[in-house]
C-alpha cells in the first residue's frame, strides 16, 4: 500500500514540476523548483526522474532537459522541421501588439527581468520575449546579482530599426522610465 502512495506522490509531484516548467520557461534549478513546491531536493529528483520517463514514452512532443542541478522544457528534436517552420512564419509576420508592449516596455525600463515584464504586463511574456530575441530586438543576460535571472534590454538592431542612437532619444524617455521605476518599486 505505502508503495502505491508513494508512487501516486512521484507522479503527483512530477506533474506538478511539469506545470512550473511550462509557466517558468527558462531552465530552474532543481532546488528552486523544490522549494516552490514544497518538496525536499530528492524528492523532487525522483519526480523529475519520472517526468523524464514519462515524457520519453509515447506520442509526446517535449523532453525534460537537464544541465548540472538546472531542468528545462524541451522539444524533441524529432519536431525540429516543424518548430523551423513556425519560427520562420513568425518573422515573416509583423509584431502583433503584445509585442509592441512588451519591446517597449523593455525598452524605456531595461535591463529588466522577466519577472517583471510578467508583472507589469499581467501575463506570461516568456513566448514574446522568445519571439522578440529571435528577432534581435532585445538580448538578454545574466543578472550579475542572481545568476539564474536574465536580464532583457533592448537590442542595437532595436535602437537600428526605429532609426535612433540611444535609448534616451526615445519620446519622453525620461518620464515613462521614471514612471516604471515606481510601478517596479
Amino acid at each position: 500500500m505505502d508503495d502505491i502512495k508513494n508512487d501516486d506522490k512521484i507522479k503527483k509531484n512530477a506533474a506538478a514540476l511539469e506545470a512550473l516548467l511550462f509557466i517558468y520557461g527558462e531552465p530552474l534549478a532543481i532546488s528552486k523548483a523544490a522549494s516552490i513546491l514544497k518538496n525536499g531536493v530528492d524528492e523532487l529528483e525522483t519526480a523529475a526522474d519520472y517526468l523524464t520517463e514519462s515524457l520519453k514514452s509515447g506520442e509526446r512532443g517535449l523532453e525534460l532537459l537537464r544541465v548540472n542541478d538546472n531542468v528545462q522544457l524541451g522539444t524533441k528534436p524529432d519536431f525540429s522541421g516543424t518548430l523551423e517552420q513556425l519560427i520562420k512564419e513568425d518573422m515573416k509576420e509583423n509584431l502583433t501588439p503584445a509585442a509592441l508592449e512588451t519591446v517597449s516596455l523593455i525598452a524605456y525600463g531595461g535591463p529588466m527581468p522577466r519577472s517583471t515584464i510578467d508583472y507589469i504586463r499581467g501575463v506570461n511574456s516568456s513566448f514574446i520575449l522568445r519571439n522578440l530575441l529571435m528577432r534581435g530586438l532585445v538580448e538578454r543576460s545574466v543578472d550579475h546579482k542572481k545568476t539564474n535571472v536574465y536580464l532583457y534590454r533592448a537590442s542595437f538592431d532595436f535602437l537600428k530599426h526605429i532609426n535612433l542612437p540611444k535609448p534616451d532619444d526615445l519620446p519622453e524617455y525620461q518620464k515613462y522610465r521614471e514612471l516604471l521605476k515606481q510601478t517596479m518599486q
